[in-house]
């Protein structure tokens, strides 16, 4: 090899590779104990170590380098570790894929990554439809990880689907779901708003946000404007929002749809932005890898379905709301 250039990557041929090494290599370095690994997936610990030998052979590293009476990860080991669990999930769903699939007769879990606001209003109804027509499937919400933009490919391939509007990802399947519209929250009580909000309100006073490292709502809208907020509280789930604002001089920006549900605990109030608010366009994204499966494509048409009753019964909610923004600053 020429000393000047870096090294290339070089495919690697998986017909020549044991993939029960793959199972080995996470127990090994999750566990960071040979016996415990083995015991971990049914190994021996002769076994176990000589699977550890052919990794360090294949990796040309330690991986596992003893420190005192244990051991320790190597940096390539815990680069490893990660990836190794990845891919030993990936490889369930894959060998767990079918051809058909009957939603009445199956015993399944189903896993969705998405916000507090994705899973009470259309996780909510989806699970309403499946209970009705799958009374086998299980349905399990978790919370996307910081990592999901720099690692989108990795996290969607361990799970059935991810609850994200359009703009924070890219470059994988989507089918669109709904739409829903901002509007804004202020205390039953608030000293300086009445029946409107001006812009120059939303400058001045202090806000609560739903803050993650890749999805800012309202401070992505309010740059557009030149409008940086004065944030006080920042919350990990849409629905504390009303609680941070209740009793102060906050403002906040929430989805309409989580707002009929949000507003019932809290004494605050609903109000009409008073810009052009983008509006958010929820999607379910998910792994090429799971676009052929029968399971999934009968979950993404189920997501389709619920995605359109709620569109048709989204334009009665907005008008209703719009009609009452214009007579009383009341709770929706």
């Amino acid at each position: 090899m020429d000393g000047s250039r870096s090294p290339r990557w070089c495919p690697v041929n998986l017909s020549r590779l044991d993939l029960n090494l793959v199972v080995a290599l996470r127990a090994l370095l999750e566990e960071r104990n040979v016996t415990r690994a083995g015991e971990r997936i049914g190994l021996s610990q002769p076994a176990m170590s000589a699977a550890l030998s052919r990794l360090r052979r294949h990796f040309d590293d330690e991986l596992l380098a003893r420190t005192g009476n244990s051991y320790e990860l190597t940096p390539l080991g815990v680069a490893l570790r990660d990836r190794s669990a990845t891919a030993c999930d990936l490889l369930e769903r894959v060998f767990s894929s079918q051809a058909e699939f009957d939603p009445a007769a199956e015993t399944r879990e189903f896993t969705l990554l998405a916000s507090d606001y994705g899973a009470a209003v259309f996780g909510a109804a989806l699970a309403r439809v499946l209970h009705q027509e799958a009374p086998g499937i299980r349905l399990t919400f978790q919370h996307p990880a910081p990592s999901v933009v720099e690692n989108t490919a990795a996290l969607l391939s361990t799970v059935d689907g991810l609850l994200m509007p359009h703009g924070v990802i890219d470059g994988f399947p989507a089918v669109d779901l709904h739409q829903d519209r901002w509007l804004c929250l202020v205390a039953d009580d608030h000293p300086e708003i009445g029946h409107e909000l001006t812009l120059d309100q939303l400058a001045r006073l202090p806000w609560a946000v739903y803050q993650r490292p890749y999805d800012a709502p309202a401070a992505r809208q309010l740059s557009m404007l030149g409008i940086s907020p004065q944030v006080e509280v920042s919350v990990q789930t849409f629905q504390l929002l009303p609680h941070m604002i209740e009793g102060t001089r906050r403002v906040a920006m929430i989805q309409e749809r989580l707002a009929r549900k949000a507003v019932r605990s809290a004494a605050v109030r609903v109000l009409p932005c008073p810009f052009e608010a983008v509006p958010v366009q929820e999607a379910m994204w998910w792994h090429p890898v799971h676009t052929q499966d029968a399971a999934h494509i009968w979950l993404r048409q189920k997501a389709t379905e619920v995605g359109a009753t709620l569109k048709i019964h989204g334009a009665d909610e907005a008008v209703s709301v719009v009609r009452g923004a214009g007579t009383a600053p009341g709770r929706l």
